[in-house]
């Protein structure tokens, strides 16, 4: 970490205040204040994840640069808690009753409408996924194609998504 300090980059934990995945970048508030953070879609990309749910909790490793400062890696990101997001969503999200995390690809997802659907490998359903769930999550949006893991469980109309994750967590058996 000295080689770090040395070279002007630390780590900062913050809370994101916005993420655009359309324009490919966003901004993180730290927790001692300052400065907002440019979070930058490349940034994000090579953590595992296209997008972060706003008031998202996040420890990034920043850099100060002429342009301000800049997140330059994501160390972790956890979902925003109920308390700070209410929400009118009912579904019952218990985990317990879900699936194993498996991998699978978004099939397509409108955030306008708030929700999409995935197909987990090797299961012919598609999967329902609600924005809310993607915000409990840690995500914001989904692009078509995108791999990602997800836990499901049977609903009133199928099997709907109860947690989604990057691919990399998905493969690696995280949750």
């Amino acid at each position: 970490m000295d080689d770090d300090l040395a070279s002007g980059r630390y780590v900062q934990r913050g809370t994101v205040k916005w993420f655009d995945p359309a324009k490919g970048f966003g901004f993180v508030v730290a927790e001692q204040g300052g400065p907002d953070i440019l979070l930058h879609a490349n940034v994000l990309r090579n953590f595992g994840q296209s997008s972060v749910a706003d008031r998202a909790e996040i420890e990034i490793v920043v850099q100060d640069t002429p342009r301000g400062m800049q997140a330059v890696e994501v160390v972790s990101i956890h979902a925003p808690s109920e308390e700070t997001v209410p929400s009118t969503f009912n579904e019952d999200l218990d985990l317990s009753r879900a699936d194993p995390l498996e991998p699978a690809r978004v099939k397509w997802f409108d955030k306008a409408k708030g929700f999409g659907f995935a197909n987990a490998f090797g299961r012919p359903e598609d999967v329902f996924i609600h924005v809310e769930v993607l915000r409990r999550s840690g995500l914001a949006d989904l692009q078509p194609g995108e791999a990602i893991g997800m836990r499901a469980a049977m609903g009133e109309r199928g099997r709907m998504a109860l947690l989604v994750t990057s691919w990399d967590a998905a493969l690696d058996g995280d949750e």
